[in-house]
């Protein structure tokens, strides 16, 4: 991978494992923000009310900073952590994993739950769709109508992405652009006259 791509999923994918009675009903979800984990994890409770168990991993952001790991009453370390590591070994971020379980009677020993969650989680990351997706700086510019056509310029020949375009005597654009070239879009913008830029977010 560059510099400034990253690798998550397309959409949301099924897996499942069987081991002794025990079954693992697996779900990799492409997810953006912390906030949207705590509703999807209490669909999929609804939905597999008779699970005994609903263990999960997320890891967000392009950076991958941003994770957690639970293991809903399975012995501590034996499902969330082996989830984890399902995401981390292919390097994906935004993505959330839950795998449900339900009890088939026999107990598996730490040894043998450690093996399901990581077996349930990869069936479900072998059944999704990958894409590798580029991390893009976001700025408002603001500038004097003057100054256009050399804004403009600038925009077209580093392929600079435009939206919230607003053309006036003073006038402002939404900018966006891969986060590999800030340096050299920035130095460049900055000697525009009357040019003023302001950072919005990095996504």
């Amino acid at each position: 991978m560059n510099s400034d791509t990253y690798k998550t999923i397309v959409s949301a994918s099924h897996g499942s494992y069987k081991e002794k009675g025990s079954r693992f009903i697996s779900i990799a979800i492409p997810v953006s923000h912390p906030d949207e984990i705590k509703p999807i994890i209490d669909n999929i409770r609804k939905e597999n009310h008779d699970a005994r168990h609903h263990c999960f991993a997320y890891v967000i952001g392009h950076d991958r900073l941003t994770w957690r790991l639970n293991d809903d009453g399975e012995p501590s370390g034996t499902a969330g952590r082996p989830i984890l590591g399902q995401i981390n070994s292919l390097n994906l971020t935004n993505i959330l994993i839950v795998v449900s379980r339900y009890f088939g009677g026999t107990l598996l020993g730490v040894s043998g739950l450690i093996n399901a969650y990581r077996a349930a989680a990869a069936s479900a990351l072998g059944n999704a769709e990958q894409v590798e997706k580029t991390i893009r700086e976001y700025y408002e510019i603001t500038f004097p109508y003057i100054s256009m056509n050399d804004v403009m310029r600038v925009l077209k020949e580093e392929n600079i992405g435009q939206s919230a375009q607003v053309f006036d005597t003073e006038c402002s654009i939404l900018i966006n652009f891969r986060a590999s070239i800030k340096d050299r879009v920035l130095k460049r913008i900055s000697r525009i006259d009357g040019l003023n830029y302001r950072y919005i977010e990095t996504y």
